[in-house]
């Protein structure tokens, strides 16, 4: 037979995960996205995920330096013969 105190915890525990899931859900349904006037920011060229005309010649000379191979970037495979 289980002891009383033993249930009463299991219901304790349930009881405190469920209101912490509660909360933890309900802090994300204010989330709306991005708003009309925000976008004007975000299309800025500084602020596309593929960088800027700098960022890409580094990136390149490190594939090109890691790679052995010219435009690693963009071509499958590399300079270890593997594809």
């Amino acid at each position: 037979m289980v002891p009383v105190e033993i249930i009463m915890n299991i219901k304790r525990f349930i009881t405190v995960l469920l209101l912490v899931s509660a909360v933890v859900s309900a802090g994300c349904s204010s989330l709306g996205g991005v708003k009309p006037w925000q976008r004007d920011v975000l299309s800025r060229s500084d602020m596309r995920p593929d960088g800027g005309g700098l960022d890409d010649a580094i990136d390149d000379h490190l594939y090109f330096s890691k790679e052995a191979s010219s435009g690693g970037r963009s071509f499958a495979g590399g300079g270890c013969g593997c594809n």
